[in-house]
């Protein structure tokens, strides 16, 4: 979460794409994940005090006027019937609730609420909890109660908003995102059921190699099957529950190599992290776009992996500049969007940091 604030009481914030570089989808499964902000995307939301509260709709992603009924429909199709307002009532509801439960006083002034976005959609960079991460971060600091919210409660008070709006997900995106930088995370049902939140742990940015992004601009073949993973894992499925262990010991596995900087044993991890979602999920959940944008990474020697759900591909050239010049050609030609991702240090000020137990502390 990137801090700026103005003059005349006016709060604004910036939270950053994510990249899951390890692990995902096990952190939804009592799992583990290593993930990293990205800075090449972000969302921002300016607060500003005012008389009434006020909302504002997005001029682009909360469209209330179309010029035809064919272009809503396809409007609707393309992006869904929501924008980022439904986003921010959200996070406002969960953020009162969760002071008025825990005794935390708030002024009665009001606000003005807006948000922009360049986080490509469909592409599972997290560009929902960054909008509401970043509303979050506005409204601790207009309400000045920062030092009373713990930072580890923070992602789940992300997370809480999404789930009003029946957005489906886990707690690695807010994590990364609440924390910035690179972060390992510890989601085991021991630490899950006594916190009620994991374990989050910072790591050293300056121990990943470079990277890159792949995605496509226009994501239609997402996967049209719903997966029934889920379901499989609650109903004792040895094969799903097997398998997501294994997906949760990469990160474990990555931890270390990153710490050693062994990156040809990062490049096994990433492609094995792959290969068992696709084993679990299946091609016709995947969809064929988002398994050829790993593709296209691997014929050419190179390392690769969803940074989410699918929508975009986070890739290591372990060959090198050469090598990633030639993914590049490649790209252009499958009509993928190739570019090398930025990652964004940690924005933990000293606030922030103070709310974390003395265990934790240690570990920033």
């Amino acid at each position: 979460m990137e801090d700026d604030r103005s003059e005349n009481g006016i709060v604004e914030h910036k939270a950053y794409a994510r990249v899951g570089l390890l692990g995902n989808p096990s952190d939804v499964y009592y799992g583990r994940a290593i993930s990293f902000s990205l800075g090449n995307f972000w969302a921002s939301v300016r607060l500003e005090p005012s008389t009434d509260l006020v909302i504002f709709p997005h001029p682009t992603h909360d469209l209330v006027q179309f010029n035809s009924l064919p272009y809503l429909v396809n409007r609707l199709q393309t992006d869904g019937y929501y924008g980022g307002v439904r986003l921010l009532m959200a996070i406002c509801k969960i953020f009162y609730n969760y002071c008025k439960e825990n005794n935390i006083n708030l002024h009665d002034r009001n606000f003005k609420l807006s948000y922009d976005t360049n986080i490509p959609r469909q592409t599972g960079l997290s560009g929902s909890s960054a909008i509401v991460c970043a509303a979050l971060s506005c409204l601790l600091d207009f309400y000045k109660v920062r030092h009373l919210i713990k930072l580890e409660v923070r992602p789940n008070l992300i997370l809480n908003a999404e789930k009003e709006l029946g957005i489906v997900a886990g707690l690695q995106d807010r994590v990364v995102q609440v924390y910035g930088g690179l972060v390992y995370m510890d989601f085991s049902k021991k630490h899950m059921e006594e916190l009620g939140h994991g374990l989050y742990m910072p790591m050293t940015m300056d121990l990943l190699p470079p990277l890159y992004l792949i995605y496509a601009e226009n994501p239609s073949d997402s996967g049209k099957v719903h997966s029934t993973v889920r379901q499989k894992w609650l109903d004792g499925d040895k094969f799903i529950i097997s398998s997501m262990e294994e997906v949760a010991n990469i990160p474990l596995e990555g931890h270390t190599a990153l710490l050693e900087k062994d990156y040809t044993k990062l490049a096994n991890l990433m492609n094995r992290n792959f290969d068992l979602r696709r084993q679990m999920f299946g091609d016709d959940a995947l969809g064929a776009l988002n398994i050829e944008m790993v593709e296209v990474a691997r014929r050419v020697g190179a390392a690769s992996k969803f940074t989410g759900s699918g929508g975009a591909v986070v890739v290591f050239c372990p060959d090198g500049p050469s090598q990633a010049k030639l993914l590049e050609d490649a790209c252009e030609k499958a009509g993928f969007v190739f570019q090398p991702a930025k990652v964004m240090p940690s924005f933990l000020n000293e606030v922030d940091i103070e709310t974390l137990s003395s265990k934790l502390k240690q570990t920033i």
